[in-house]
C-alpha cells in the first residue's frame, strides 16, 4: 500500500517535467545541459585554431599514413624507364568481358576522346578545334598496341614523357584506368579487328 502512495506522488510530477521539458517552438532546442558539448565551435579550413600548436585548422595527415582505400603509386612520373617498369611489372587486375568494355568506352569517351578522338587517331574535337598545337597520341598504332597494359596504365595514370598528355590519376579512378586500357588494347588493335 505505502509503494502505491509513492507511484501517484511521482505521476503528477512525471506528467509536469514531461509537459515543460518539450518545446512547441520548431525554431528552438529547449534547454541544453553541458552546452559546450552539444554545440562545438565550428572552424573553417583555413582559419586559425587555438587547439592546435601551430593554429592551423587544416592539418597534415600523419607521416607514412595512407588515406583508405588508396594505395601510393610507385612508379615515377615522366621517366621513360619508369615507363617501361610499370610495363613489365604492373599486370591488369580486371577481367576482359563486356561489361568491363562497356565501363571502358564510357570513361575513354569521358577523359580521353576530346583529346584523341573518338576512334582513337590523335583527332579529338580540342584539336580539331585547333585548342591544341600538338597532335596526341594515334592509339591505334603499332607503337601504343605493342605496350604492354601496365605502360598505357602508367600513362594514363602519371602522363606522357613528353608531358602533352597530363596525369589523370587524380581524375579516373585505380579500375576505371584499367578498364580503359582494356577497351583501348581490344578496340583500336588491329589484332582485334
Amino acid at each position: 500500500m505505502i509503494r502505491s502512495k509513492k507511484y501517484y506522488l511521482l505521476l503528477p510530477g512525471l506528467i509536469i517535467l514531461l509537459l515543460t521539458s518539450c518545446s512547441h517552438d520548431r525554431n528552438s532546442r529547449g534547454y541544453e545541459y553541458f552546452n559546450d558539448m552539444v554545440v562545438s565551435t565550428a572552424y573553417e579550413t583555413d582559419s586559425e585554431n587555438p587547439f592546435f600548436q601551430d593554429g592551423k585548422t587544416n592539418q597534415q595527415p600523419v607521416a607514412g599514413t595512407i588515406a583508405r582505400g588508396h594505395l601510393p603509386y610507385e612508379y615515377g612520373a615522366k621517366s621513360a624507364d619508369e615507363q617501361v617498369r610499370a610495363g613489365l611489372e604492373l599486370q591488369n587486375p580486371i577481367a576482359l568481358n563486356e561489361e568491363t568494355l562497356t565501363r571502358g568506352k564510357e570513361q575513354f569517351t569521358i577523359y580521353c576522346a576530346v583529346c584523341h578522338g573518338d576512334m582513337a587517331k590523335g583527332d579529338g574535337t580540342i584539336v580539331a578545334n585547333g585548342k591544341f598545337a600538338a597532335i596526341p597520341a594515334d592509339l591505334n598504332s603499332d607503337r601504343v598496341q605493342s605496350w604492354p597494359d601496365g605502360e598505357i596504365y602508367h600513362v594514363i595514370t602519371s602522363g606522357s614523357i613528353s608531358g602533352l598528355m597530363g596525369a589523370h590519376a587524380s581524375q579516373i579512378q585505380p579500375d576505371d584506368r584499367w578498364m580503359i586500357v582494356n577497351y583501348i588494347k581490344n578496340k583500336f588493335s588491329t589484332k582485334a579487328k
